[in-house]
């Protein structure tokens, strides 16, 4: 199952339903979302600094991780980002793949 980084950053009105709620009202959340996607969380901090919110998902393909980022942006509540995570085999296996690029110039 593909895995996903996902960092964020709390707005103003997010921050004031973190306080409202706490910690474990949102990962219990998240966790209702990922997992009505067929996913899990695999792993959630809190931290700060840059970002307030770090997790790491299991969702079954890239689009379920698209409709999730859609709508947790909509709602203006925080500002994400999602990083697709690979695991070694796969980048062995993209290292064996040939590709016919050429550089610009060359």
């Amino acid at each position: 199952m593909p895995k996903f980084l996902i960092q964020s950053t709390y707005t103003p009105e997010g921050t004031k339903g973190l306080l409202k709620e706490g910690a474990s009202g949102r990962r219990a959340a998240v966790e209702r979302v990922v997992a009505d996607l067929g996913g899990k969380v695999e792993a959630m901090y809190f931290s700060f600094g840059e970002d307030d919110f770090l997790c790491i998902l299991d969702l079954p393909d890239p689009a379920s991780m698209a409709a999730v980022s859609l709508t947790v942006k909509a709602s203006g509540a925080l500002h994400t980002r999602a990083t697709p995570l690979l695991t070694v085999d796969e980048i062995d296996e993209a290292a064996r793949r040939q590709v016919a690029f050429r550089a610009p110039g060359m």
